[in-house]
């Protein structure tokens, strides 16, 4: 990631999700752009900086996709409009964040390769770590490529396997075998949709039918916003063709259960709470993760509050288990995007306070347990712990519904190099003293497993034990330097 998104985001000390993808194809000829809105609508918490649509008609000809992104959020970058224009009963869409790869519009996707068999447009969630290499191969064989994103990477080596296979599903395939790294991709082609899910499963991605239409998306609450019922998840490995003769799904990539590494964050922070991912529901994990930290860091105290959003459902599993009430001790200003005007470190407007302000009636005089989901560099939770009591709180106990961050990731979620996070070289006492709290503790790494009913998942920015090797270098926006 480049430096200048680091400063960008210095202030917030959030983490962020790569991106959302959302495809349709109706058998009956309907057009799907206005649906594919929709479910990126549902999926904007995934990505806040660009979206786009790309839509084709499988009966017209062969080579024509109307497509559209630009920056900013969804409903910012379409109109009725622009969405009553773009014919075609097969689309796919996508929000993006960018993890790799810098935040300008040519970076935004759909991806729309043009190529000899007719076209292909691409949307991908995660982050692939050989796709330096791949690209650098790419470019000594004449590849021209018009953005940063290794999605592009991807996009090249399926229009290229295309040309020696008899189906793009099994160009996807082959392809497949040559990327590493997270992704969960849908494909859209003149007369298929297609997706594909990496084989350790790093990415959500899961099927959904609405009359005579199919729909693949990274989450189900996407399904449930369009009218659209649970079908399955795709599994980890798997490539799904989905065409008017059926579904087909193509396993040949999958590997045994336990090589299986779901992200873990999706768990506690990047899925809606309404989500169910591999059969697991987010909201009752992180209820879970909640009664953990209640049992296994509990303290005397008056009152339970989360940090909005994804710290909410934990501390309401906290207050269940303790039997201290739940309250709410914030007021989020639900118009700030990850998008408005930071203010300037000599501004007095802090950006914590324009996105939270704390009640001061419900905390005054009150020994208050607050529970986030991560602390990464640790630059806002001295801000949140000190507006507590500045607001009258006696004592504030901070707990953690994840595991200390240690390690960088490479899978598509922009944890920093280790000499940023605020748990490298640092005791939990440190950081406690750093933050301000009275009392702190995290999760314990061996609850994560419980918290997913046992799914294989990755723990790698815990415990720098990743589940393929991780780069030598740290790649994450390495093509822009």
């Amino acid at each position: 990631m480049s430096n200048r998104i680091h400063e960008q985001y210095d202030l917030e000390d959030e983490l962020h999700e790569e991106c959302g993808v959302f495809g349709m194809y109706d058998f009956d000829g309907g057009d799907v752009a206005s649906t594919i809105y929709y479910g990126l609508f549902a999926l904007q918490h995934r990505g806040q900086e660009s979206c786009g649509i790309a839509v084709s008609e499988t009966d017209g000809p062969k080579g024509r996709v109307s497509s559209f992104k630009g920056m900013g959020l969804v409903n910012e970058v379409f109109t009725p409009e622009t969405l009553e224009g773009m014919k075609g009963d097969i689309g796919v869409g996508h929000v993006r964040y960018s993890t790799a790869g810098s935040s300008t519009r040519e970076n935004a996707q759909p991806l729309v390769l043009n190529y000899v068999k007719g076209t292909l447009a691409l949307a991908h969630n995660g982050n692939l770590i050989n796709a330096l290499q791949l690209r650098h191969e790419l470019e000594y064989t004449g590849a021209i490529f018009q953005t940063t994103i290794d999605s592009e990477v991807i996009a090249y080596h399926i229009a290229r396997e295309r040309l020696n296979t008899k189906s793009v599903e099994d160009a996807v395939i082959r392809a497949m075998k040559k990327i590493q790294g997270a992704y969960s991709l849908i494909v859209m082609s003149p007369r298929k949709l297609i997706g594909a899910r990496d084989p350790h499963g790093f990415k959500p991605l899961c099927i959904g039918k609405r009359d005579n239409s199919y729909i693949i998306t990274s989450e189900s609450c996407a399904l449930e916003t369009v009218d659209a019922e649970f079908v399955r998840d795709v599994l980890p490995g798997e490539v799904v063709t989905i065409t008017p003769d059926g579904i087909f799904s193509d396993t040949s990539m999958c590997k045994p259960k336990e090589k299986e590494a779901r992200c873990i964050f999706e768990y506690i922070y990047f899925a809606r709470p309404d989500s169910h991912i591999d059969g697991v529901s987010v909201y009752h994990s992180r209820i879970l993760a909640g009664k953990y930290l209640a049992m296994d860091s509990p303290v005397e105290a008056d009152l339970v509050v989360g940090v909005p959003e994804s710290g909410n459902a934990a501390a309401l599993g906290y207050s269940l288990q303790s039997g201290i009430p739940y309250g709410t001790a914030f007021v989020k200003n639900g118009y700030v995007g990850r998008t408005f005007i930071k203010p300037k470190q000599s501004n007095r407007e802090s950006s914590v306070r324009v996105k939270l302000n704390v009640l001061a009636e419900a905390v005054k005089g009150k020994r208050v347990i607050m529970i986030d989901d991560s602390i990464v560099r640790g630059t806002t939770s001295d801000r949140i712990v000190g507006m507590l009591k500045e607001a009258g709180a006696t004592e504030v106990h901070v707990r953690v519904s994840s595991p200390p961050f240690l390690y960088p990731c490479y899978f598509g979620t922009d944890i920093p190099s280790r000499e940023q996070l605020i748990a490298y070289n640092r005791s939990v006492d440190d950081i406690k003293k750093v933050i301000g709290a009275d009392s702190l503790a995290y999760l314990e790494i061996n609850r994560l497993g419980e918290m997913v009913e046992q799914l294989p998942h990755c723990t790698g920015c815990f415990t720098g034990k990743y589940p393929m090797d991780p780069p030598t270098i740290d790649i994450r926006g390495e093509y822009q330097k």
